[in-house]
């Protein structure tokens, strides 16, 4: 593929009807640019890869993986390499994460040659699909001098734009808790869980995958769709890869009750995250 080459990537995640993170990429020099570093944004760090390591609070774009592969199987054919070669690329390059871990009724992907007609499919492909409209659209150029131009020799613009969408229901609803403290920044935060007053079968959803103490567990909330939500308190692990593994490693070694009982308390923050993420290689 030429040097000149330029390709735009975009990466909109959508979950319970919350913005969780958005990815972008603007690659404008494949093979030699050197990247910049990860920025936080608003205190959240958003990483493309579960192998990326983490140093503060952090969340993962999955579906951001699947437009790199389409990219790099499909436009580069061949790995995205720099010199030197990039950690945050050869984590990439691995697909590490592919369709084949996703249902497609939980994402929609496109991508081709940066035009308005494929601006319209991408506006009608997710209204169709999820009933959905994406604001991040409207961030990129799209006038004339924005778009792919065919005329111009040994430089092709695609704009690869992909979009998860899942929404779920725990099979019992939480009681609403007193408002409190998380972490050392965020005061007067709105809390989910259980208590002493709330009906025993609210717990029945919890499996306790492992607890060694109020400081160091970790338990499943299964939900209506058979979708999973884990909280693991004081993960340990440098990347989500590890910290997933390190709690596995618990989980199977746990030989305690995985049951939750009436005595049990569980007290969760209700966090939105609104998160747009430009990383620029």
């Amino acid at each position: 593929m030429s040097k000149k080459t330029k390709i735009l990537i975009i990466c909109a995640i959508l979950i319970i009807l919350m913005v969780i993170g958005i990815i972008a990429i603007n690659k404008a020099n494949i093979f030699g640019k050197k990247a910049t570093k990860l920025e936080v944004a608003d205190g959240i760090t958003v990483v493309p890869t579960m192998n990326d390591i983490i140093t503060s609070d952090s969340s993962w774009c999955g579906t951001f993986q699947l437009v790199w592969n389409d990219m790099k199987n499909e436009v580069v054919k061949q790995d995205v390499v720099f010199n030197p070669q990039l950690e945050i690329v050869e984590n990439l390059n691995k697909e590490d994460f592919n369709e084949s871990m996703l249902s497609e009724d939980y994402y929609f992907k496109i991508y081709g040659l940066k035009t308005l007609e494929l601006k319209e499919q991408i506006e009608n492909g997710i209204k169709e699909k999820f009933n959905q409209t994406s604001d991040i659209i409207d961030d990129f150029d799209w006038s004339e001098g924005g778009l792919d131009n065919p005329n111009v020799a040994d430089i092709r613009r695609y704009f690869f734009y992909t979009m998860l969408y899942r929404k779920f229901e725990f099979l019992n609803a939480f009681d609403k808790l007193e408002n409190g403290e998380f972490g050392d920044k965020y005061n007067n935060i709105e809390y989910f869980g259980i208590d002493k007053n709330t009906k025993n079968s609210v717990g029945n959803q919890i499996e306790v995958l492992y607890y060694n103490s109020k400081d160091d567990f970790a338990i499943l909330i299964n939900t209506k769709t058979n979708d999973e939500v884990i909280f693991y308190k004081n993960p340990t692990g440098n990347n989500f890869n590890e910290i997933y593994k390190n709690m596995n490693d618990e989980s199977k070694k746990y030989t305690g009750s995985k049951s939750f009982k009436d005595v049990d308390e569980f007290k969760a923050p209700n966090l939105t995250f609104n998160e747009k993420k430009n990383i620029q290689i």
